[in-house]
């Protein structure tokens, strides 16, 4: 709730390539704009896009198809817990809370960037307890078929969590009947999503971005930015704060231990805190990537442990409860509270700052000062909003805020940043949709064309030269 709330009053719908994906919402354009060419991320489009576009075009409201859009993909994880919580048949619904654990701990990481794995998380959970507790009917197939199918549709990591969710099954023996009930929805998945990207290949200039797309989303250097450092460093800190606090005070331990951390991440955040976690919520997408998979081991193994599935566990399991699971649930408890904490400040940090971004470039937008030198006298450069503010730069998606922000759609100026290096509109695409009737006005489509325009020539241009190197 916090996440939809938070994310609609501040327009993070608009943050990043969200402003692209705003402003193919408000022009009608979505499939023809980009998605035409991530046909993998399927589900994401049927879900949040056609929708919030097919508003647009029935009440010629951009603003609230906007609106719609943002409402829609923030309200994902809420939607998958409840799914969940009506899926699970575990004992103590397991599934479901391990679900709320990873949805409290993984997804603020990148709350804020549109990246598809957030809808893959939301999915997830849902389809994992579908295929372990989905009934023995022809119904429970077609549910197991359906939640694979749209987690596979959300992201290319959605794929490879479906197939980890087969795997997890098997885990139950390989005479259970739902492994072949999971392993026979997976090969329809698959055969259907191999189809679809056959179907629909990407344009020739996003193809070429694809390898670089995919170095990033394996850069593990990621995995060392300052957010994750100090969500370990809190954590260890609060874990041994925890051991120490147990040896005096068994019953309160989590209590201290948290108290502990507390004080520390104060001191760090007013003396030493230079970090703002902007641009690595696009990033993190890889950690979010490989972090869920380990909650839902825990949740399979919990889950199968209450079932008996395992014997070899059980002989040793019983040593362990009651004091051992006591132990457990307090620190884990203590756990969730320091990182929600660091989450909480880390991205109230990040909303501040955007906001001030968002002002900034209504100014711009608004004012009357502008930098024909970019191509066009109607533009003005993003390199006019102070230093501080460049952390929420995102070079190739300034000019789709400036019109988003301003008052009805409608700059005076286009916004643009100087170093924009990915061009998402082609020329004819753009020219196409500045001719056609739209919510959006017309002078501001057509800004965006001849940025567009303009970029796509100098490529043209400069094809035989980059064809040389």
């Amino acid at each position: 709730m916090l996440f939809v709330t938070i994310g609609l009053r501040n327009e993070l719908q608009a943050y990043a390539d969200g402003s692209m994906f705003s402003y193919a919402v408000a022009v009608q354009n979505v499939w023809a704009f980009h998605w035409h060419n991530i046909v993998g991320r399927l589900f994401v489009y049927l879900f949040c896009m056609l929708p919030a576009e097919a508003y647009v075009s029935l009440s010629g409201d951009a603003q609230g198809g906007v609106v719609l859009y943002g409402f829609l993909f923030y309200v994902a994880p809420l939607l998958g817990l409840a799914l969940t919580w009506l899926a699970d048949r575990s004992e103590g619904r397991v599934i479901f809370a391990y679900a709320c654990v990873s949805t409290a701990i993984l997804c603020p990481l990148v709350f804020g960037f549109p990246t598809e794995m957030w809808m893959a998380h939301a999915m997830l959970w849902p389809a994992l307890a579908l295929a372990h507790y989905a009934r023995p009917t022809l119904g429970g197939a077609a549910a197991v078929l359906v939640a694979l199918l749209a987690l596979a549709f959300t992201h290319a990591g959605g794929m490879v969590f479906a197939g980890g969710i087969v795997c997890s099954v098997a885990l139950r023996g390989l005479r259970d009947p739902a492994l072949w009930r999971a392993v026979g929805a997976m090969l329809i998945v698959a055969v259907v999503w191999f189809a679809v990207k056959q179907e629909w290949q990407p344009d020739i200039y996003f193809a070429s971005m694809l390898p670089r797309a995919a170095w990033n989303f394996f850069d593990f250097r990621i995995l060392f930015c300052p957010l994750s450092l100090l969500l370990i460093g809190a954590l260890v800190g609060y874990g041994l704060s925890f051991l120490v606090a147990s040896r005096f005070s068994p019953a309160n331990a989590q209590f201290y231990a948290v108290a502990i951390a507390a004080i520390a991440l104060a001191a760090y955040w007013l003396r030493f805190d230079h970090a703002l976690h902007t641009d690595n919520r696009y990033y993190l997408r890889t950690e979010l990537f490989l972090a869920a998979p380990a909650f839902v081991a825990a949740a399979i193994v919990h889950a199968l442990l209450k079932e008996g599935q395992f014997a070899l566990a059980r002989s040793w399991l019983p040593r362990l409860a009651p004091r051992g699971g006591v132990l457990a649930a307090q620190a884990l408890t203590g756990a969730i509270i320091v990182a929600t904490l660091v989450h909480a400040v880390e991205t109230e940090k990040f909303v501040a700052a955007w906001n001030a971004y968002r002002a900034a470039i209504v100014r711009l937008a608004t004012g009357t000062t502008s930098d024909p030198i970019l191509g066009d006298p109607r533009f003005v450069s993003s390199d006019r909003i102070a230093a501080n503010l460049d952390p929420l730069a995102w070079a190739s998606t300034t000019q789709y805020l400036s019109v988003l922000l301003a008052p009805g759609f409608a700059p005076k100026r286009l916004v643009v940043d100087p170093d924009e290096g990915y061009y998402w509109l082609s020329c004819e695409v753009a020219t196409a949709n500045r001719l056609a009737p739209r919510a959006v006005p017309s002078r501001s489509r057509e800004m965006i064309g001849a940025d567009a325009c303009l970029h796509r020539k100098r490529l043209i241009a400069q094809a035989p030269a980059q064809a040389f190197k």
